[in-house]
C-alpha cells in the first residue's frame, strides 16, 4: 500500500467513535479543481515515494490501538488504484476494526468483492457531475458503464453508504442536480462540499466558490432529491 499520511484519531467520520484515517497516494481522475494534485500527478507523485509510511508500520499502530480506536477509514486520492488494497483490508479487518471505504466508483469489481465479503461496512462515493458529463469535472475519459455498475452494487447490497458531491459555482444548478438524481435516484444521504478555490490543478478553471447563502440554497434545491443533503465543512 502506498500511505501518504495517516490522522491517527478523529472524531469527524463518526460523531461518537473514534477513527483513524489513511490516505493512499495517486489517482486515476485528473479533477479540475483538485486542490491536492501533488498527490496525484504522476510526474509529482515519486516525490513521496521516499516519505510514504510503512503498510507494516501502520498495522503495528493499529494493534496498540485495538481497545482505542472504532473505524479505519481509507481515504484519498483513490484507494481502488492501489493493487493491494483488498489485502490491507484484510488485515485491518482481521484486528477488528470497522471500515470505511472513500472511493469514486472506478472499480465494481473489487467494491463487490469487499462488500460480499464484508470486509467494507461504509462506502462513501464522490460523484462528480452527471455520469454522461463526467469528462467535463475529471477530465479523463472512462467508461460510465463501471459508476453505473457500482451504483447497481450498492443497492444490491444494501451497505450504509453517503455520497458526497463538490459543488462549483457556474457548473452546478437544478437542471444538473436533477440529471444526477435520476444517475441514482435512490439515495439516501448526500453530503455538499463547496469548491475551494486555491492550489488546484487546472489553474484556468473558471468554477468559483458558492457564498453561504447561496450553498444553503443549492442544498434546498438537493433536498428535493433525496432523503437527506448536508453541507460539509
Amino acid at each position: 500500500m502506498l500511505i501518504s499520511w495517516v490522522r491517527k484519531t478523529t472524531l469527524l467520520d463518526y460523531p461518537g467513535k473514534i477513527a483513524t484515517i489513511i490516505f493512499t497516494l495517486g489517482c486515476n481522475f485528473r479533477c479540475h479543481y483538485c486542490h491536492n494534485y501533488e498527490f496525484v500527478l504522476p510526474e509529482n507523485v515519486s516525490q513521496f515515494m521516499n516519505d510514504l509510511i510503512p503498510e507494516t508500520a501502520f498495522i503495528n499502530f493499529l494493534k496498540t490501538r485495538v481497545w482505542l480506536l472504532d473505524w479505519v477509514v481509507i481515504s484519498w486520492w483513490e484507494p481502488t488504484v492501489q493493487k493491494d488494497l483488498y489485502d490491507f483490508i484484510k488485515k485491518i479487518k482481521g484486528l477488528g476494526f470497522l471500515v470505511k471505504l472513500d472511493t469514486n466508483w472506478q472499480d465494481p469489481e473489487l467494491l463487490e468483492r469487499l462488500i460480499k465479503e464484508k470486509l467494507v461496512d461504509y462506502v462513501a462515493m464522490d460523484i462528480k457531475y452527471p455520469f454522461s458529463k463526467y469528462k467535463k469535472i475529471i477530465w479523463v475519459d472512462l467508461p460510465v458503464e463501471n459508476f453505473v455498475k457500482s451504483k447497481d452494487i450498492l443497492l444490491e447490497w444494501k451497505i450504509d453508504y453517503e455520497f458526497r458531491t463538490t459543488v462549483v459555482k457556474w457548473y452546478f444548478d437544478e437542471d444538473v442536480i436533477k440529471d444526477i438524481w435520476e444517475d441514482i435516484n435512490w439515495a439516501k444521504v448526500w453530503y455538499l462540499q463547496n469548491f475551494e478555490e486555491k492550489n488546484i490543478l487546472n489553474a484556468g478553471f473558471d468554477g468559483k466558490s458558492f457564498t453561504t447563502s447561496e450553498l444553503n440554497m443549492l442544498k434546498g434545491i438537493w433536498d428535493k432529491y433525496v432523503k437527506e443533503c448536508n453541507i460539509r465543512k
